[in-house]
């Protein structure tokens, strides 16, 4: 139970009082900012409490958006104010200071009393919805007829959907899921329980198909529709009833991909059933999606706080999403989630997993290079300036380890001053082309591969902060990735491709648990596991290492990538479920990918 403070008696008619009891608050009454000080100072230092004007007129979503939502530390609309117990101090302060001005817009005055002590104060954008404070009679009656004039549960439904979604969620999946959010808000049920649900359905849905049977792939790719509109409902009921929680960021963060892979080794056990050998297309299917959402976190994490930070090509793609018919092209022909999977389920249940990879490797490739190279021209068309917090971003995504720290402190002052991208392309093409061209277990894969890692450590010895040092961590993970498919596809040793689709998708798994991280403000995770989980460089010379030793030596090529996933989820899952799950994680709920 929060605490809601009235800062004088209610007018007359007012519903204020069971507005804010339907939002969970405990109502008291102050007669002034003293007493409203003393009512703060007695509420447990744990709790939410909130400060609102007895003259207070609108909706109650209004309030619901100004005072219930977990994610800031402080929140404020006209004529209320919420502080969590981060906030509380300050707000004792402001209380203190506002008890001898004898302001007659408490709440306002308290919230810039907070702003300038360096509190953020959250401002929702209310839109149509009513919240204000009238000066007299006749504005009273004005405010609550406008307050009639909308209905706010349609505003809160549409809200509940993201503004910028796919063309298929858009249309297929959104006018009936936020429904769905509706009616499990109603009972109660919590956006992370209908993640999980999500989830469990997808597995099943993996599980049907892995039966290699017509039936099976009927059925998985209904499944699997189903936890697509189950994953637009969790979010979207997080939205509605403003359920954002620490577990949520982690749960919606991760799921999405656990679905994913899960499906496609499902497809490929499915087709194995049937004598086709389809690991290398899932594994590759797997790649190119993480390798295209690689790019779009590094472009957004070294652009999104960068000065002068236009182009002529950022100004063409802007002129374009003011053409209703190239938005939603653009966001088709990318694939994005939403028409990702509705192309998976489609093709699932009516042709064979070899198709469906085959769809999804030249739907993603088609994607990754259109994307890419819009990114590129921007990049190289503006003068942005990155700042340290960007470079820093970009260093974290690269996931650099010890054996590449150790030469970047080595030539952080004497090395060559290329730009980071051109060392890290040099390093990926090189090892790439050896690993194509050299037969399985060659010693001079090993060779390049220790290339690879002095490369990889001069690329990230100085701050990434040039045009195009953003595909750094895009490069060293097509680079990490393709080594292991390469490698495992050209093994003798039995079930190595299963066995090296379960190490990439561990440690893709570590890769986008490190943006979300980014994302939440609180950085990367700790340097230790890096440091144990060896690095993009550390792992990749491991594999090569690996096989070099193992080449002659039948299955123990499976075995020593078996037991390299298997260590490397451990460790990865541990951490993260144990951050996620503390105090410290950000209070956020994803929004979901785009791609």
């Amino acid at each position: 139970m929060s605490t809601a403070i009235l800062t004088g008696p209610p007018a007359p008619g007012s519903s204020l009082d069971g507005d804010l009891r339907s939002l969970g608050f405990d109502v008291k009454a102050a007669s002034g900012a003293d007493e409203a000080g003393a009512l703060l100072a007695a509420v447990p230092a744990g709790e939410r409490v909130a400060l609102v004007d007895p003259r207070f007129v609108g909706h109650v979503h209004a309030l619901r958006l100004a005072l219930t939502d977990p994610r800031f530390p402080a929140a404020a609309a006209p004529g209320a104010l919420t502080a969590q117990s981060g906030a509380r101090p300050a707000l004792a302060r402001a209380l203190t200071a506002a008890g001898t001005s004898g302001t007659d817009d408490l709440t306002g005055t308290l919230a810039y009393a907070l702003d300038a002590d360096g509190v953020a104060v959250h401002r929702p954008q209310l839109g149509t919805l009513v919240a204000t404070v009238p000066a007299d009679a006749e504005a009273r009656h004005e405010a609550r007829a406008a307050v009639d004039a909308v209905d706010d549960e349609a505003v809160r439904l549409r809200s509940a959907v993201k503004a910028h979604d796919g063309f298929f969620t858009t249309f297929f999946i959104s006018p009936y899921s936020r429904y769905i959010a509706r009616w499990c808000a109603r009972r109660g049920l919590t956006p992370n329980q209908v993640t999980t649900a999500s989830l469990l359905t997808a597995l099943i849905a993996a599980g049907c198909a892995a039966t290699g049977e017509r039936g099976g792939y009927i059925a998985a790719g209904v499944l699997l529709l189903v936890s697509f509109v189950l994953d637009c409902t969790d979010g979207q009921l997080a939205r509605y009833a403003l359920k954002y929680s620490t577990m949520g960021a982690w749960l919606d963060a991760t799921f999405d991909r656990a679905k994913e892979y899960a499906f496609y080794a499902g497809l490929a056990l499915g087709a194995a059933r049937n004598g086709d050998d389809v690991w290398a297309l899932a594994l590759g299917a797997m790649i190119l999606m993480t390798c295209r959402h690689v790019v779009d976190f590094s472009f957004n994490e070294a652009n999104h706080d960068a000065t002068a930070n236009t182009s002529p090509t950022a100004a063409l793609s802007d002129r374009l999403d003011s053409l209703g018919w190239t938005v939603w092209a653009r966001r088709m022909i990318i694939l994005p989630i939403g028409e990702r999977w509705a192309m998976i389920a489609v093709l699932t249940a009516v042709t064979n997993p070899r198709i469906v990879f085959w769809a999804l490797i030249i739907g993603c490739a088609f994607g990754a290079c259109y994307t890419t190279a819009g990114r590129v021209l921007r990049s190289l068309t503006r003068r942005a300036k990155r700042t340290d917090r960007a470079a820093q971003a970009l260093a974290d995504l690269a996931d650099s380890g010890p054996l590449a720290g150790i030469v970047a402190r080595v030539l952080a002052r004497t090395g060559p001053r290329l730009p980071g991208v051109v060392l890290a392309a040099v390093a990926t093409g090189a090892l790439l082309a050896t690993v194509l061209a050299r037969p399985f277990g060659d010693r001079q894969i090993v060779i390049i591969a220790v290339f690879y890692v002095v490369l990889s450590g001069a690329a990230v010895a100085r701050p990434l902060k040039g045009a195009l040092d953003w595909l750094v961590p895009p490069l060293f993970r097509a680079a990490e990735y393709t080594t292991v498919l390469v490698l495992a596809a050209r093994s003798d040793s039995a079930h190595a491709l299963p066995a090296a689709f379960g190490l990439v998708a561990a440690v893709a798994y570590h890769h986008y648990d490190t943006v979300y991280r980014i994302r939440g403000g609180t950085g990367a995770p700790p340097a230790w596991l890096v440091r144990v989980t060896g690095g993009h460089e550390g792992r990749t010379l491991l594999v090569t290492v690996l096989a070099a030793l193992l080449a002659d030596r039948g299955d123990d090529f499976t075995l020593a990538l078996t037991a390299l996933a298997v260590a490397v989820a451990l460790v990865v899952l541990v951490e993260s479920i144990r951050f996620w799950v503390s105090s410290g994680a950000p209070a956020v709920h994803d929004e979901g990918e785009t791609a």
